[in-house]
């Protein structure tokens, strides 16, 4: 640790934590094991950072929310191990709302790339450089959002899900799809990145098939669902959709225009 930087004597730093020159680290933060904290650093209260991370330089981690609803309620920004957050990101505290924000393990966060407050990430999420997430919006495991994206308050975005570049992301994205266009609509789903994963050649075609139903064959939302539930092979990926699906209130993404 450089003796440049700024460690509050109540922090709780792991073994073999790296905190370089002019970094800053307020009280109640608490560094996992073998974490490196670059130059140039601010790591505010409420920071529980995992083992193993990489923190860039110019990196804020755990700055209050910019929410002016936030009363000062004592929340948390939690980072899983292994994650890489790279220059001049920006993530926020939770509020009343979650009382955390949280990104999982696994996890690469690009250049200036800003999570906001009561955000939850899951694991081996990859969001690229100057994407922005407004507040209390959820990615499940295995998503990767292309540069430049902006994600609406609230939209979840399901599990193995893509997003090109430059979307603006304003419904519900369900897992396994591909999203671009604008306004933001269904393009097909991630067929490559599952096959990467290890999913099975049958399992990718029964989640295409299942999207088939949902976006191309003239269904509305309703009547895709019970058709879906019918006559769609049963597994956990055919679960996962009816029920992301089901509990999005607010609408999923359009199908093909």
């Amino acid at each position: 640790m450089s003796n440049l930087s700024h460690i509050h004597p109540n922090a709780k730093i792991g073994a073999n934590v790296t905190i370089s020159p002019f970094s800053f680290i307020d009280d109640n933060v608490e560094i996992g094991e073998g974490t490196w904290i670059g130059p140039n650093v601010t790591v505010f209260s409420g920071a529980r950072i995992g083992k193993n991370c990489k923190i860039f330089p110019g990196a804020v981690i755990s700055a209050i929310p910019q929410d002016l609803k936030y009363a000062g309620e004592d929340t948390t920004t939690e980072i899983g191990d292994n994650t890489t957050i790279r220059e001049c990101c920006t993530i926020n505290r939770g509020t009343s709302d979650k009382m955390k924000t949280a990104i999982g393990k696994n996890c690469l966060l690009m250049a200036y790339v800003h999570v906001a407050h009561d955000c939850i990430l899951g694991d081996n999420v990859i969001i690229a450089n100057s994407v922005n997430l407004a507040g209390h919006v959820t990615i499940e495991d295995w998503v990767i959002l292309e540069g430049l994206a902006a994600v609406q308050q609230f939209v979840k975005i399901g599990a193995h899900a893509f997003i090109t570049g430059g979307s603006l992301v304003r419904k519900n994205v369900p897992p396994f799809t591909k999203a671009a266009r604008e306004p933001l609509q269904y393009v097909g789903i991630n067929s490559v990145g599952l096959r990467r994963r290890g999913f099975s050649n049958e399992i990718v075609l029964e989640i295409e098939d299942i999207y088939r139903t949902l976006y191309v064959k003239g269904h509305n939302v309703t009547n895709a669902l019970d058709v879906i539930e019918q006559e769609a092979p049963s597994s956990k990926e055919k679960d996962q959709i009816l029920n992301f699906i089901r509990d999005s209130k607010d609408g999923i993404m359009r199908g093909i225009s």
